[in-house]
Order: structure tokens, then C-alpha cells, then sequence
């Protein structure tokens, strides 16, 4: 016997012996079993041809539920018309129908060898059932070949007891035809679909599960489509449909029960908006990933998905109201037959998305959201973490469960905090879907809105902030939504709006002058996107703290100060002062992180580094993280503030991408200004011009970032050898800058660099003037690094004796100063002051000083400025000690030693007075420079050179 079907020669061969042995006149039952759409009547049909090759007379009947009430109703179309049974009906006397149709049957026997092919005979009726036991009993002598088939299969229910269970084994032969290979499907792809891509072929053999039924409508689907590279993820891409209707057939097959456990499963697959990665990649709390490898679907270990193929049993066998004995049974034998593959963990999924959204196209919408529902509520009793049970809510309708709402505010909560802003988008919207009370509303509203503008969807996030307005609630959770909604607009362009939506609410608060002034403050700190606006709400600050001082909280009181600190009317010593005297009384907490963030900003301008970052950290730690803020920005803007004093121009490039990400508006903002210029001092000019012309200046809206970005463009072209373009950029930030009373340089000192850009140009007297001016502003406010870059520029404008004075003084003066990239620039400066005046030992000393402090930086720009000016000196650099102890600064060496005697990062920060941060960077800077990894290893390598 030959037979087209791919690996069922062992049926094949069985079957042809069991013909030839029938010819000789000795019967037999062959009963070939098998899963549904394993090919059971196919093979079937193979042998019944091949019989009639071989002379045998075939008999055919297929089974049907229908017919089962009909005694011997299989029976009757194996053997066909009788006439004597053309009145039949139930309740007749069995054994004695049973006798006349063996007599029958024996009587064709007579005339020739019988081939009885009986298909799905588990369908067939208690009393044929009864008939072929018999018949198998006493074929033996005869020339009948009794071939049935039959559905084995583990199912959820039960199934009954098969055909050869009372049969001894002498009289039968049994045949189990197995799932195909992936070796045997993955032919027939390519038989019918030469074109088809390699991930194709494998996607339909996973889709197939090893079932020529379902291999064979998916084929059908596919044919005739272009060429196909990958099998589609939902039935709705298939075309006819033979496919989802070969699995809802497989599924109606196997039962109720089964179908109910089977799409459970699926329902709990399903990806419901996947969840997200802090920041980054997506990983799914169900069990889909979209770019998983072809060969070994991967679940990832998200939190409350059960670890263990018990866990998951139990699990779906609560959520369906299986047993969980069969349900873990059925993930056994469905993995067997290739219908479910074992993910990394050992769980079963579906081998393919395509077969479970087949699985799933038997149940309604509202069915999968019951199903859904109903696995969050057993994975809630179970105890999972809620972050899997809101994952499933995701999938539910609305039912005013209590439990559900509570599950969904937490899972929002715990997503916020681990940095998963796009879940908490997910869960909070579903739990809006939830009957809530008005205030209940509007604080999801706020939280929600605050979310969507900051995260995955700005657009939605302001009408959510506006309807959250709206609503009543008490004053406080008004205010919270009401500076939110001021950051979103303002942070869209519309300032004025912000503002006016500010002081709406702040005429409705004159019972609460606490909130009053917070909201008032607020005003002022978005009013500084915009010239006009912040013109107007300085004035009435101003105005009012002179009238009625007592209407200006603290954090009014802390703005007006930086307010005079850009406008060069007071010290950095006296701002300070003041500073510290505000943080010292008793602050509301709305209005407390206006507080921190205005006095962080000062701090950092006033050469207090530590004690901003220590500002900074403490305002950070006081956000909401759920609610928009506008000192969440300033404080990290202060952050990169600091960084870029300290020259940590690795910490900028890094913290860049991120930024940018978050970064809403649609000009650059403060981290792309300052990523710009650590570009340009690590040499990176080529990848510093693309981000200068990622951005059009000319849509930007206006805002000191813009600004802050216009001077680090012309610090580029500056760098580039365009220096009138440089001027101009310089120039216009100037302009800017005081169109807002942002005189002073402790921002942009955009006229030391607009004076260098002069004396290229050979223009030293607008160079002098430009370096004076900033003086003068400099020593008003009095700190190192103002003072020292203003000495530096002005020095080189003034030339002779007292230019070079100034030159000095400004190496000294910054030598006090923790801007080292500053005292750089000024020891070059110096340097060649020195060497033009003939003191060419003492300016190669400078320049050599300079080299060594700009590789330490990390400065590429000022090192190769320095070796280009030694050169031309006609000297060349002394080899520093770049490593071992001896490369170490004193700050540098002092961290060592206090961790090097067990002391901890936190312990040092507060002995030292500094920021843990700030030890933390010191650290790491000293284990590079020491060739060490662990902290363990210090002590051992300090006193190395």
C-alpha cells in the first residue's frame, strides 16, 4: 500500500497487511485513533482505496451525533437499504435487529472480501457500538476487514469508555496517529507556498500545531496572497476563514468543558496593552511578545503570573470552573500534540497568536471581558501581585466592583513608581470606566492628565487636566490640579493661558490665602516662558511685596530674590543669605517645592554646589510623581546646571536621550543646550552640528531654554571657525536676555563670549566694552566663576601690563572656584598672555597646568587648544599621571580615605558636607584612576603611585 500522507506509513502498512489477511479469510478490527484533524479519515479513505485495488468490497458509514437516537442508525448506512428495517423505530427489540443485520453482513461476506470502514465511530449509536464489539469478536474466520476510527483525545470532560475496552487483545490491532512533525508540516508549506519566507514556513508550522486540519486551512487562507514573509497575528487578516473555522470545529469536538478551559487560557495570553519597561522595552504580564524569536515563543516572568504549570492550572481552573487536576492533564496533553509550547519558564502558551485568537473567535466581547474578570478575581484570592490583576481589568468591562477600582488606583501607584508611566496611563483610564463619586474623579482626572501630557499622550492630557478643574473637590486637590494644568499649557507655548487659568482659581480661594500665594507663585515661576507675561507678574510681585508683604508667601519671597540675582541688583553672599532665612520658616507642602527649586537655581549660581544638589535631591524627593509640577523640571534642569559646572560632560551626554524623551515642547530644551556644549568639549563636533540643526530656532517659542540653546550654538560655530555666526547667535541671546531683565551672567554670560567672538573679528574696542560690562554685573554678584571668566575676557581685550594682571587674578580667582573647566580655559588664556609678554617659562608652566586639568576633565576642546599653543611656544607637554594615587584631586583623595576606613557613602557626604551624589561621582572617578572595582581594593591602592 502506498499512500500520499506524510508520516503515516506505519498506518499505511499495518492497514495493507490487515487487507491481504482479510483476503485470506481471516478477519480483523483495526482501530485507528487518534486527536481531532490528526487525519484519521484520511488515512481511512487511503485504505479503503487501496482495498478496492485489492478486490475487497468496502462498506462505508460515518458517524454523526444526529443519529444517535436512531438504534443501529450506523449500522444501517454501513450496510445500506435493508428492507426490513425501513419501518424501524426506537424501543425494538435489540438482540434480534442485532442477529438479522450480522446475517447480513455475513451474507456479503459470502459473495466477497469485506473491507468495513467505519469513521469517528465514538459518535456512533449505543447499540451500533454494541454491534461492531460483536462483530469484532467473530471476524476473525471471516474475509471482513473492520477498520474504525476514533477521537482519543484528553479532554476537560470525561470522555466515555472507547470501543476496545471489553474487546480481548487478540482481535484487534490499535493504531494512534501522532501529530505531524515540524520537519513533515514545514514541507508541506513549502509544497503549497514555494515563495513563502523562512519565518513564514515557521510561523505556519507553529500556527498548525502539527494538525494536518488546521495545516491544510491555513493554506487555503494563504493561497493565492502575495508573498508571504509572516503568517498574520489575528484571523481577521485571514482570507476565506478556513482556518478559525477549522479550530472552532477542533474546539466544538472536544466539548464544552474544554472550549471554556481553552479560551481561558487564550483570554489570560492575550497581550492587554502591553506593559512597559521603565523608560525603554516592553515586557507583558500575559504571556505575548510581539518580537519574540520564531522558534521559542518567550513569556516574560512579569509579576503575579504563576511560575509553575500548577500554579497556571489552578489559576485557569478557578477563573473556567475546571478541575485542576484535568485542566493541568489538558496543558500536558495539548503540549504533546503541539497545540500549546512551553515558554522558558515551563508554562504552556499557544504555539502561535494566530491560533489563539482562533481559540478566542468563539466568544463575544462581552464573554472575553466576563473571562477576564473572572481571572482577576481569582488571581486577586490567590494573593497575586496587583499589577497582573489590573493587567486583566485591562480586558473587563465596568462592573462597580469595589475591589476592582481599588486594584486599579494601586496598580497605577506601584506602575508611577517603578517608572512605568505608559501602564499607569492604561490602568487609570479603565479605572475612570468605574462608577466614582465626583471628587474621586477629579483627583484621577488630575493624576491621569499629569500622566498622559508627560508620557505617552500630551494632547490628551490637557482637556483631562481642564474637565479635572471642573469638577468640585476640595481646595487643595484644586490647586494640585490647577498648577498641573499651568505646566501642561505653559509647557505647550500658551503661558498666558496658565496664568489665567491660575488666577481664576486663586479668585475663588480668598478663604485660603496659603493657597492663594502658592498659586500666585506658581504664576510666577510659568510666566517665565513668556517676555510679556513674566514682565507682568514680576511687576505685581514686586508691587505687592513692598505694599502688603504679607500677601508674598516664602516661596514669593524666594522668586523675587532670583528675580534680583538675574537682574544683577544683588550678591550671591546676600542671595544666599536670604535664601537660607526662607528655607528656615515654615513652608505649606504645595508651596515648599517652589521653595527648594527657587533656592537650589541660586545656590548653584552662587558657586554652592553641594548644597544645591542637596536642594535639588530633597525638591525630587517631595514630587508627586503622578501630578505635573513646574519645579519638577526646574529642579532637573538645576541638576544639569550643576553637572555642567562641574564639566561632567559624560553625565550630560548620557542623561541626554532621556531627557530629550520626556521633553514635551517643541523647542530644544535646557539638557539639549547643555549636551550641546559637552559635545563640543568632547570633541564630538560632527554630532554636536546635528542636534544645533535638529532644531528651527526660528518655530521655537520663546523661553530661556532657547536662550540657554542660542549661546551653546554659538559656542559650536564658534568652535567651527564661523565666528560671525557664533557673534550673532551670542548677540541674540543677549537681546533676549534682557528683553526679560536677565542682565547678569550668572545664567548665559553671553557677552564675555560675544567679546571673544570680537577680538577674532579684530574689533577690541566692542570687545572691551562687552567684557567691562560683564565685569561690572560679575562683581556685583561676586563669585568665582562669574568674576574669573569676566578677568579672563577682559584681561585679553585690555592687553599690555594690565591685561595680563587681569589674566592672573583671574587664574586666581577661579583656582576657588569648582568650575574647572573655567580655570582651564583661564590658565590657557594666561599661558599665552605670558608667553606674547616674553615670561615664556612661566605661561608654558600655565599652559602645561591647563593641558593636565583639561584631560582630567575631559575636555577635548581645551586640551587640543592647549598642545596647538605649546606647539606654537615651540614646547611640548610633560607626560601627567593620569593614573594610581598620585592622579587623584584632593577631593578625589579625601572620599578615598574616608571609604577606604568602612565609611559609607551617605556617612562621607555628611562629613564632608556634600551631596552623596557628589561622592558617589568621586568614587567612581577614583576606582578608574586606581584600576580598581571594588571598595574593598582602596586601601591597597592609595598609597600606590
Amino acid at each position: 500500500m502506498t499512500g500520499p500522507l506524510r508520516e503515516r506509513e506505519d498506518a499505511s502498512a499495518l492497514l495493507a497487511a490487515e487487507a491481504e489477511r482479510a483476503r485470506a479469510g481471516a478477519g480483523r478490527l483495526v482501530l485507528l485513533r487518534g486527536a481531532t484533524g490528526t487525519g484519521r479519515s484520511a488515512v481511512l479513505e487511503a485504505a479503503a482505496a487501496h482495498a478496492n485495488r485489492l478486490g475487497l468490497r468496502v462498506l462505508r458509514a460515518r458517524c454523526s451525533p444526529e443519529d444517535t437516537a436512531l438504534p443501529f442508525s450506523a449500522v444501517l448506512h454501513l450496510l445500506g437499504p435493508v428492507p426490513e428495517f425501513a419501518d424501524f423505530s426506537p424501543g425494538g427489540e435489540d438482540r434480534g435487529s442485532a442477529a438479522r443485520l450480522w446475517r447480513l453482513l455475513r451474507s456479503y461476506a459470502d459473495e466477497t472480501p469485506l473491507m468495513v470502514a467505519v469513521d469517528d465511530v465514538h459518535l456512533a449509536d449505543e447499540a451500533s457500538r454494541r454491534w461492531f464489539m460483536e462483530a469484532a469478536r467473530r471476524i476473525d474466520r471471516l474475509p471482513v476487514l473492520l477498520v474504525a476510527t476514533e477521537r482519543s483525545q484528553y479532554d476537560i470532560a470525561p470522555r466515555p469508555t472507547g470501543l476496545t475496552h471489553a474487546l480481548t487483545p487478540s482481535l484487534f490491532r490499535t493504531h494512534t496517529l501522532a501529530p505531524l512533525t515540524d520537519d513533515a508540516s514545514a514541507e508541506l508549506v513549502r509544497a503549497a507556498l514555494p515563495k513563502a519566507s523562512d519565518r513564514a514556513v515557521a510561523d505556519c508550522v507553529r500556527a498548525s500545531a502539527g494538525s494536518p486540519l488546521l495545516l491544510h486551512a491555513l493554506l487555503d487562507d494563504l493561497d493565492g496572497a502575495p508573498r508571504p514573509t509572516v503568517v498574520p497575528r489575528t484571523c481577521a487578516a485571514l482570507y476565506p476563514g478556513s482556518y478559525p473555522a477549522a479550530v472552532s470545529w477542533w474546539l466544538d469536538s472536544a466539548g464544552a468543558a474544554t472550549a471554556e478551559v481553552a479560551r481561558t487560557l487564550a483570554a489570560l495570553e492575550t497581550p492587554l496593552e502591553a506593559p512597559t519597561a521603565p523608560d525603554t522595552a516592553d515586557s507583558a504580564d500575559g504571556f505575548d511578545t510581539a518580537d519574540a524569536p520564531d522558534d521559542s515563543p518567550a513569556t516574560p516572568d512579569g509579576p503575579g503570573v504563576p511560575a509553575t504549570v500548577d500554579g497556571l492550572a489552578a489559576l485557569v481552573a478557578e477563573a473556567s470552573g475546571a478541575d485542576p487536576a484535568r485542566v493541568s492533564g489538558w496543558f500536558t496533553a495539548m503540549t504533546r500534540l503541539g497545540v500549546l509550547r512551553p515558554d522558558p519558564a515551563g508554562r504552556p502558551r499557544y504555539a502561535h497568536p494566530l491560533l489563539r485568537d482562533a481559540v478566542l473567535g468563539g466568544w463575544s466581547t462581552a464573554r472575553r471581558q466576563d473571562a477576564h474578570r473572572a481571572v482577576a478575581q481569582a488571581m486577586l484570592r490567590r494573593g497575586d501581585h496587583v499589577d497582573a490583576v489590573a493587567r486583566q481589568l485591562l480586558g473587563s468591562a465596568p462592573a462597580g466592583l469595589p475591589w476592582a477600582l481599588r486594584v486599579l488606583r494601586d496598580a497605577g501607584t506601584v506602575a508611577v513608581r517603578d517608572g512605568r508611566q505608559g501602564d499607569a496611563v492604561r490602568y487609570l483610564r479603565r479605572a475612570l470606566q468605574e462608577p466614582l463619586p465626583d471628587d474621586l474623579r477629579q483627583r484621577l482626572l488630575t493624576e491621569l492628565g499629569s500622566l498622559e501630557y508627560a508620557s505617552t499622550d500630551a494632547p490628551a492630557g490637557i482637556p483631562r487636566l481642564a474637565e479635572a478643574l471642573d469638577l468640585p473637590a476640595q481646595p487643595r486637590d484644586q490647586v494640585r490640579t490647577a498648577i498641573a494644568l499651568g505646566t501642561a499649557l505653559a509647557g505647550r507655548g500658551e503661558v498666558r493661558t496658565a496664568v489665567e487659568a491660575l488666577r481664576g482659581l486663586e479668585t475663588r480661594l480668598s478663604g485660603h490665602p496659603d493657597l492663594a500665594r502658592t498659586l500666585q507663585t506658581a504664576s510666577a515661576l510659568l510666566s517665565d516662558q513668556d517676555q510679556a507675561v513674566r514682565r507682568e507678574a514680576y511687576r505685581w510681585l514686586t508691587d505687592t511685596a513692598e505694599r502688603t508683604p504679607e500677601l508674598v508667601g516664602t516661596s514669593g519671597r524666594a522668586l523675587l530674590v532670583r528675580y534680583a540675582a538675574t537682574a544683577g541688583d544683588i550678591a550671591a553672599r546676600e542671595a544666599m543669605r536670604r535664601m537660607r532665612t526662607l528655607l528656615t520658616e515654615p513652608a505649606d507642602s504645595l508651596a515648599e517645592p517652589f521653595l527648594l527649586g527657587t533656592a537650589a537655581a541660586v545656590a548653584q549660581w552662587a558657586d554652592e554646589l553641594d548644597e544645591a544638589e542637596r536642594l535639588v535631591e530633597r525638591g525630587l524627593a517631595g514630587q508627586h510623581p503622578a501630578l505635573l509640577h513646574p519645579m519638577e523640571q526646574a529642579l532637573m534642569d538645576t541638576d544639569w546646571d550643576i553637572a555642567a559646572a562641574r564639566g561632567a560632560y559624560g553625565t550630560l551626554l548620557a542623561a541626554h536621550p532621556g531627557a530629550r524623551a520626556r521633553h514635551s515642547g517643541c523647542g530644544p530644551a535646557n539638557v539639549d543646550a547643555h549636551a550641546l556644549l559637552a559635545l563640543v568639549e568632547t570633541g564630538r563636533t560632527p554630532d554636536a552640528r546635528r542636534l544645533a540643526d535638529s532644531f528651527d530656532l526660528r518655530d521655537a517659542p520663546d523661553s530661556w531654554a532657547l536662550n540657554r540653546f542660542l549661546y551653546a550654538r554659538g559656542v559650536l560655530r564658534f568652535t567651527e571657525g564661523d565666528v560671525a555666526g557664533a557673534l550673532h547667535d551670542f548677540l541674540e541671546c543677549g537681546r533676549r536676555q534682557s528683553a526679560r531683565a536677565v542682565l547678569s551672567p550668572v545664567v548665559t554670560p553671553w557677552r564675555t563670549a560675544a567679546a571673544e567672538c570680537r577680538l577674532e573679528l579684530g574689533n577690541p574696542q566692542e570687545a572691551l566694552a562687552l567684557a567691562t560690562e560683564e565685569l561690572r554685573l560679575a562683581q556685583v554678584w561676586d563669585t568665582p566663576r562669574t568674576k574669573g571668566r569676566a578677568l579672563r575676557v577682559l584681561g585679553r581685550a585690555t592687553r599690555g601690563r594690565r591685561g595680563l594682571e587681569m589674566g592672573e587674578e583671574a587664574v586666581a580667582v577661579l583656582r576657588d572656584s569648582p568650575a574647572e573647566g573655567e580655570l582651564v580655559a583661564s590658565l590657557l588664556a594666561h599661558g599665552r598672555q605670558l608667553i606674547d609678554a616674553g615670561e615664556r617659562s612661566r605661561g608654558r608652566e600655565h599652559l602645561r597646568e591647563g593641558a593636565e586639568r583639561a584631560e582630567r576633565l575631559g575636555s577635548v576642546r581645551l586640551l587640543t587648544h592647549a598642545e596647538q599653543v605649546l606647539r606654537t611656544a615651540g614646547a611640548r607637554r610633560t607626560t601627567p599621571a593620569h593614573t594610581g594615587s598620585g592622579s587623584l584631586t584632593g577631593s578625589e583623595r579625601r572620599i578615598a580615605e574616608l571609604a577606604a576606613a568602612g565609611r559609607t557613602n551617605t556617612e562621607i557626604a555628611e562629613l564632608l558636607h556634600v551631596a552623596r551624589r557628589t561622592v558617589e561621582t568621586h568614587l567612581t572617578s577614583t576606582y578608574r584612576k586606581l584600576g580598581i572595582r571594588r571598595r574593598a581594593e582602596l586601601r591597597g591602592s592609595l598609597g600606590k603611585d
